[in-house]
């Protein structure tokens, strides 16, 4: 691939948030074959059909996020590793039923075909995406991650760069001039504050790639009332208008540290070695 790539995360059934994106991605010019979902599309928002019904339609490649590989398989719950009884929890218990209710056995075959991971080829740069760590689909890795645990999960993948989920947040790391990139979720906000949602754009250009993190503005309103008609939990109805997750339960330190800030995520320019060598020096 030589032309921009879409790169996006949980769509977390949110209507209003996926059409938006694919409203703005036609507006960018870019077709669902240059456009890349990090999984998860299905769960804590009201319309786990309709938004699959959407995904299944563009064809855009998708990677199996935990919660595809949970309803696929008839699942007890999502799969996402929270402690039992903690908040995250107890809110899933409520959102993945109503999914479970929703989706048909044409959703599930739709998911259980998904693969685990996508490699792609941009500009050169051997890519591999997953959804959460390399040898595990629920891992969760955010941006405070120690270098090393980073550097191994890349090298788990074999791959130059990672394109990854899961966690939710947008972020983008070099580590011994490999790259770990999450381009964020569209379903739900950063935990920042605002109710943006986000997503990233690869560009290929002089001697690498140029990576920026976009932020969607949405009818958030529109799909929060979806979430009350349909009798789900006032946690994230609220975080969709907030900008504040219900429950800080699997966040690392350092990001419990950001609640409520807004994100303002710098673009990157992801070097070629040789590239990098030179204007290093």
């Amino acid at each position: 691939m030589d032309q921009p790539l879409l790169c996006f995360g949980g769509p977390y059934s949110n209507r209003q948030a996926l059409e938006t994106l694919l409203a703005e991605a036609a507006r960018l010019g870019i077709p669902p074959g240059r456009m890349l979902c990090t999984g998860d599309v299905v769960a804590y928002c009201a319309e786990p059909a309709a938004t699959l019904d959407l995904m299944i339609a563009t064809r855009i490649p998708t990677v199996m996020g935990n919660c595809e590989e949970s309803l696929a398989e008839g699942a007890a719950d999502c799969g996402c590793g929270f402690e039992a009884g903690t908040a995250c929890d107890l809110l899933t218990r409520g959102w993945f039923a109503h999914a479970d209710r929703q989706v048909t056995p044409a959703h599930r075959a739709w998911m259980a075909a998904l693969p685990r991971r996508i490699d792609l080829t941009l500009a050169g740069r051997r890519l591999a995406a997953i959804h959460g760590g390399a040898a595990s689909i629920n891992r969760f890795l955010f941006a405070s991650a120690p270098d090393a645990m980073l550097a191994a999960e890349i090298a788990g993948t074999g791959a130059e760069g990672v394109l990854a989920g899961h966690c939710g947040l947008p972020f983008t790391r070099l580590v011994e001039g490999r790259l770990w990139h999450n381009a964020g979720a569209i379903g739900m906000p950063a935990h920042d504050g605002t109710p943006r949602a986000w997503f990233s754009l690869l560009t290929p250009s002089l001697g690498g790639i140029r990576i920026e993190h976009h932020a969607l503005a949405y009818d958030h309103d529109a799909a929060a009332r979806a979430m009350r008609e349909a009798g789900l939990a006032e946690g994230y109805a609220a975080a969709l208008e907030t900008g504040l997750w219900p429950s800080e339960d699997v966040l690392p330190s350092a990001e419990r540290a950001r609640r409520g800030q807004p994100l303002a995520p710098p673009p990157l320019l992801w070097l070629r070695p040789e590239d990098a060598a030179h204007q290093g020096g």
